[in-house]
C-alpha cells in the first residue's frame, strides 16, 4: 500500500489498527530502478541507522526485522517502501522474510546487523552466559537459511576482550563450517575515523560465501579532531562538534518546543559535514533514496525543563569536562562528541540520561543535535519523546560508517552505484507518537515483548529537570 505523505506536519491522519502493519509503502523495489541496486537484510534493524547507511551505499534493503515496535514504527516511518518486521529474530524464519517483503526468490546480496551486546559490554558486568548472547546463534541461522553473499555482523568491542575473543572464533567456526568463509583479521572500527564527529568504536565481522572474494576492512578518512595521531597521517580531521551543530536554529527561540518536537524555523549556513550528512553535494557518492520533507522545518528538537540550579552548574563547567552533580559530559566545541549512549532504564536498577552538555549553551542537546553527532540527515525523524529518541540514537550503527563498510562490499560485488531519480515519500506522523502499547497494537504484538520502563515521580521530576 502506498504510504500517506504528511510530511513533517501536525496534520497527520490517525492510524487505523494494523494500518501499516506490513509496511510495503510505496511497493519499491529494484524492479522500479534503470539499474540494478544489490538486495540487504538488516537483522536487529533499530530505528535503522545501518539499514540507512547500505541505502546510501547503493542497497535496497528490502527486508528489516526488529523486535521494538516503537523502534519498528520509527524505521517504518524513514523507509516506508520497504519491509519492516515486528518479530522476534528467534520467531522468524527466512521463508517469512522471502514471502512477505519485495525479495521473494531473489540472490540477497548482503545480510547485515547488531545482536544485542549487553553481555559483552565493557561498560557492565561481563557475563558469557547472557541470554541475549544466544541470538547471535538465530542471527548465524537466518544468515544460513537465506544464503546472501556477504555477511557483516556488528557488535561491541568487549566482544574481543579476555574470553570473550572466544565466542567469535566459535562464530567465524560456524560459519566456516557452513559454507562462508571469514576476515579473521577482524577490526574495531572508530567512527570519527569516518567521517562522524564522534569516538564510537565498533567490532565488525566480514564473511562471504567460499565461492566469492572477501571485502577489504574500509581506510580510513579522516582522524580524531584534537586527539593525538602521528605526523606521517596526514588525513583531514574529522568534523567537530560546532561544525555538526552549524546552521541549527536555536531552540530557545522556539517556546512551541516545549509542547511538540517540531517547528518551522530559521536555519543558518550549513557546514560542508552537514551539507554531506544531508545529500546536498552534486557530486557527493550517496546513492540513498531522495526524501520528500520540508527542509525549513527542525524536527526531533523537544526541550527540557532545567533548574536554575543545574543552568548555573553547566555554564560553569569547562568544554570537554564532566559536570560533577549530574556527572554530564560537556562538549567541546573543537572536539568530538564522546560515545552517545542509550541509557539504562529504572526497571534495570537505574536510570541514566546518556545526553552530553551543549558546548554553548548549559543545557543537555536534543535528539536532533544528537542525530547530528551521529551522521543522521535532517529529514531522518525519532519518536517524539527525548527517551526513546536518545535510546535510538545511542543504540545505532552511525549511518556514515554503516555506508563505508557498505561501500566495501559494493566494491567486490563489481557495481557501479547509480543515484536514484525517485523522491520517497516518508511515513504517517503518527507512527513517531506511538507509545509502546499503541505501537505494539500496531503490529499486533504483545506490548509486553519489551521490558517495560518503569519510573517512580521522585525520578521523573529529576530526569526532567536535569
Amino acid at each position: 500500500m502506498r504510504s500517506r505523505r504528511p510530511g513533517n506536519s501536525a496534520n497527520a491522519t490517525q492510524l487505523e489498527p494494523l494500518d501499516l502493519q506490513l509496511g510495503k509503502g510505496t511497493n519499491l523495489s529494484r524492479r522500479n530502478n534503470a539499474q540494478k541496486r544489490p538486495i540487504a537484510v538488516d537483522l536487529f534493524a533499530g530505528a535503522g541507522g545501518m539499514t540507512l547507511g547500505f541505502e546510501q551505499a547503493g542497497f535496497d534493503v528490502l527486508a528489516s526485522v526488529e523486535i521494538d515496535p516503537i523502534h519498528c514504527a520509527t524505521h517504518q516511518f524513514n523507509f516506508p517502501f520497504w519491509k519492516i518486521f515486528c518479530k522476534s529474530i528467534v520467531e522468524i524464519t527466512s521463508e517469512e522474510i522471502r514471502s512477505f517483503s519485495d525479495i521473494g526468490e531473489q540472490e540477497i546480496d548482503v545480510v547485515f546487523g547488531g545482536p544485542p551486546c549487553q553481555g559483552f559490554s565493557l561498560i557492565g558486568k561481563r557475563n558469557l552466559d547472557d541470554p541475549r548472547n544466544g541470538l547471535v546463534d538465530h542471527y548465524i541461522r537466518l544468515v544460513l537459511e537465506l544464503q546472501p553473499k556477504f555477511v557483516v555482523l556488528e557488535n561491541v568491542k568487549g566482544m574481543t576482550v579476555g574470553k570473550h575473543q572466544e565466542f567469535i572464533l566459535e562464530i567465524i567456526y560456524k560459519f566456516e563450517e557452513n559454507g562462508y568463509q571469514v576476515l579473521k583479521n577482524y577490526k574495531i572500527l572508530n567512527a570519527a575515523e569516518y567521517g562522524v564527529p564522534q569516538n564510537r568504536e565498533r567490532l565488525f565481522l566480514l564473511a562471504c560465501r567460499q565461492d566469492l572474494e572477501l571485502p577489504n576492512y574500509p581506510l580510513p578518512t579522516s582522524k580524531p579532531a584534537k586527539k593525538k595521531i602521528a605526523k606521517s597521517n596526514n588525513l583531514p580531521l574529522s568534523p567537530t562538534v560546532s561544525k555538526a551543530f552549524q546552521g541549527l536554529p536555536v531552540i530557545e527561540n522556539y517556546s512551541e518546543l516545549y509542547e511538540q518536537d517540531w517547528v518551522v524555523a530559521d536555519f543558518g549556513h550549513p557546514s560542508n559535514y552537514v551539507k554531506k550528512i544531508n545529500n546536498i553535494y552534486f557530486k557527493s557518492n550517496n546513492y540513498s533514496y531522495q526524501r520528500q520533507s520540508n527542509s525549513r522545518i527542525l524536527t526531533s528538537s523537544l526541550r527540557t525543563f532545567h533548574t536554575e540550579e543545574s543552568i548555573k552548574r553547566f555554564a560553569s563547567t569547562l568544554p570537554g569536562k564532566i559536570e560533577p552533580i549530574s556527572r554530564l559530559h560537556k562538549l567541546d566545541p573543537k572536539g568530538i562528541c564522546n560515545t552517545l549512549r542509550a541509557g539504562t532504564a529504572s526497571n534495570r536498577g537505574s536510570f541514566t540520561s546518556p545526553r552530553p552538555i551543549h558546548p554553548d549553551i548549559p543545557r543537555c542537546i536534543t535528539v536532533r543535535e544528537a542525530a547530528r553527532l551521529h551522521s543522521y540527515p535532517d529529514w531522518f525523524r525519532f519518536h517524539v519523546t527525548k527517551w526513546h529518541g536518545f535510546r535510538q540514537i545511542g543504540n545505532s550503527v552511525p549511518p556514515l560508517l554503516a555506508k563505508a563498510i557498505a561501500s566495501e562490499i559494493i566494491k567486490v560485488l563489481h557495481i557501479s552505484p547509480s543515484k536514484p531519480k525517485n523522491i520517497q515519500d516518508l511515513g504517517d506522523d503518527n507512527l513517531l507518537k506511538l507509545n509502546m502499547s499503541q505501537a505494539a497494537k500496531n503490529y499486533g504484538v504483545n506490548a509486553d515483548i519489551i521490558e517495560p520502563r518503569i519510573r517512580s515521580i521522585k525520578e521523573k521530576i529529576l530526569i526532567e529537570t536535569l
